[in-house]
């Protein structure tokens, strides 16, 4: 089944046609950093994100001009790159050996989430095996679109269920775990203390910013997934752990890239009927039920095996993106150095155990079929 679905890369036609593409990017980033206003006024969790991303996504489906530029994400994902690495301290890497029973369990979970989903969504999505099967591995989208695009599935669907499975996922995650388990006080400050802007050296800025830089430009070249975010989380850990950086990006700067993260959210459904929108979401909805159930139950299991914080494996094992969990996970004062490398490894596993397991169940399939 195939379904209409937004430029992959956050530039609809409707907004690169005018020839002032820069007027759908202002405005799409005004109107993000409104919502992000309005969320942190009402005292919503994660509201500069969660702002943003709502009120992009309701603009882009009433086919307003959205438009945010790759690049800009990315600037901002590195950004957010330095401010995890920052996180990376001489006795956090002390507690790394006590990850190692949480990280190869996440091979079982996303081969169970994985079969389930697939079954899910053949059965009640009626896409067709590939499709179905590159829509449900929880893993990254511009990955998932591109290996299922290449085995003959349909791009724009495996595209609009990685994306509205992101939105739902952002969307209800902080409300759970404000529900759960309280507020956090936004600013991760059991593990960073996020200094304001005026608080920062120069010098330090201008470590900060070169950083980010230098680790972005290499992460764009490197064939690793979500390079732009991890070189740059490398590169900062190694400057914190060896002290040449004492702080991590300023609160201004944070809050900014979570509305460039939430507006770009947002912007992927623009060109997107509502309709259409809606039937994805009640999928995706679905789906995301059957992850969250998994991850929920790993997340038991492996804090009664090993003695892990719970909150902390369920974020970790959130389906969710890199970026967006690790912000998730900082406003919470949930350890973001523990939920990112959950994350970094699960993108791993998938790209690298996605096409073997479609082969494996392709294979079987034909065997059936000569049946």
């Amino acid at each position: 089944m195939r379904l209409s679905t937004p430029n992959t890369k956050t530039e609809p036609a409707s907004a690169t046609g005018t020839g002032k593409t820069w007027h759908a990017t202002v405005f799409a980033l005004a109107l993000g950093a409104a919502g992000g206003a309005v969320f942190w006024r009402l005292g919503l969790p994660l509201p500069w994100m969660m702002g943003a991303m709502c009120f992009a996504t309701m603009a882009a489906v009433a086919g307003l001009p959205m438009r945010l530029p790759l690049n800009l994400r990315s600037v901002m994902v590195a950004v957010l790159g330095v401010m995890l690495g920052s996180a990376f301290t001489p006795a956090l890497l002390d507690q790394v050996g006590l990850w190692t029973v949480s990280l190869l369990a996440l091979v079982p979970y996303l081969l169970i989430a994985s079969l389930l989903c697939d079954l899910y969504f053949r059965r009640i999505g009626r896409y067709d095996p590939t499709t179905a099967f590159f829509a449900a591995v929880p893993g990254g989208l511009s990955e998932m679109i591109i290996l299922g695009d290449q085995r003959g599935g349909d791009p724009r669907t495996i595209s609009l269920a990685h994306a509205t499975r992101i939105l739902l996922v952002v969307f209800t995650i902080p409300f759970w775990f404000r529900l759960m388990y309280g507020p956090g006080d936004g600013s991760g400050s059991a593990f960073i203390t996020q200094p304001y802007l005026p608080e920062v050296p120069l010098a330090e800025l201008g470590i900060l910013a070169a950083t980010a830089l230098v680790g972005g430009l290499i992460g764009r070249r490197l064939p690793i997934p979500a390079g732009v975010l991890i070189v740059p989380m490398v590169l900062s850990a190694a400057l914190h752990l060896a002290t040449v950086s004492t702080v991590p990006p300023p609160v201004e700067i944070i809050a900014a890239a979570q509305i460039v993260l939430g507006t770009a959210i947002g912007c992927r459904f623009a060109g997107t009927a509502a309709r259409t929108l809606g039937r994805a979401a009640v999928l995706a909805l679905g789906a995301l039920v059957i992850l969250l159930l998994v991850a929920v139950a790993f997340s038991l299991g492996l804090s009664a095996l090993t003695g892990l914080d719970a909150e902390a494996l369920l974020l970790a094992y959130a389906p969710g993106g890199l970026a967006e969990m690790s912000l998730i996970a900082l406003a919470q004062d949930i350890d973001p150095a523990f939920v990112s490398a959950h994350h970094i490894t699960r993108i791993g596993l998938v790209v690298t155990l996605a096409p073997v397991l479609y082969a494996l169940l392709e294979r079987r399939r034909r065997r059936a079929g000569m049946r």
